[in-house]
């Protein structure tokens, strides 16, 4: 066997690795499994279907012809928001469409957002959001609706312990960002340097003793400050500060 093919070999042997190795750690979630997390099942006040692409909540009553495409965190279980944005969508009326990122990354995650929306067609108005680098695909979506590269019109964008990399300050939706004081990873200075980037009346609200995980309902994130609130008091802030701000 030559020197040439040995080397190609290796390379090849490497990339392969490399790729195993990519794939476990895409794979590896936060899992949502914490009877907070499984609490959206029984409420009555919501109706939950999974698809392939996405998990829709829907309000029994009230429904107000709006909704919401929320996007996971970096490699959390979409079932882990399921608790904290059934409360939203009792709150609000909006109908919320959880999506299921390829490879559990947003950002790999190309797919129009007509894919999510199409989960829901009796919505008219739609808003996009997330949480941590959710949050940050949620604006690049935003951005695209206001530019009109957007296969879809976006109304309002939704922020959860998240922040813009693209500036929406001229162009953007109407925006509301709410972020926990204890936060550890999207800390409440990283999101005051962001924002300049959203719009002048864009609403921030600060949760006290909120931490990243605060948002969502999958245990302890390395790196996060520690949370000093009660889960169910968490819920019903974050859906009150969302019906607030489409109201």
């Amino acid at each position: 066997m030559s020197r040439a093919i040995r080397i190609l070999i290796a390379v090849a042997s490497v990339i392969a690795l490399l790729i195993v190795v990519f794939l476990a750690y895409a794979h590896t979630v936060m899992q949502g499994e914490r009877p907070e997390a499984l609490e959206a099942w029984r409420d009555d006040a919501v109706e939950i279907t999974s698809t392939e692409t996405g998990i829709v909540i829907e309000p029994v009553e009230g429904a107000t012809g709006e909704g919401l495409v929320f996007i996971p965190g970096a490699k959390v279980d979409p079932y882990a928001y399921l608790y904290k944005l059934s409360g939203v969508a009792e709150a609000s009326g909006f109908t919320v469409v959880i999506t299921k990122p390829t490879l559990n990354l947003a950002f790999f995650d190309q797919r129009p957002l007509s894919t999510f929306t199409a989960l829901a067609p009796g919505v008219d108005d739609w808003y996009v959001g997330g949480h941590s680098l959710g949050g940050v695909r949620a604006c690049q979506l935003a951005a695209d609706g206001a530019s009109g590269a957007s296969d879809e019109p976006v109304v309002g964008l939704v922020l959860f312990g998240s922040y813009c990399a693209d500036d929406l300050a001229e162009s953007g939706p109407a925006v509301l960002s709410v972020a926990g004081s204890n936060d550890g990873l999207s800390t409440p200075e990283k999101v005051a340097g962001a924002a300049h980037l959203l719009p002048a009346d864009a609403e921030f609200v600060e949760l006290e003793g909120v931490n990243h995980a605060d948002f969502g309902d999958y245990g302890v994130q390395p790196g996060d400050g520690v949370s000093t609130r009660d889960d169910a008091e968490v819920r019903r802030e974050i859906a009150a500060a969302v019906a607030a701000f489409i109201g």
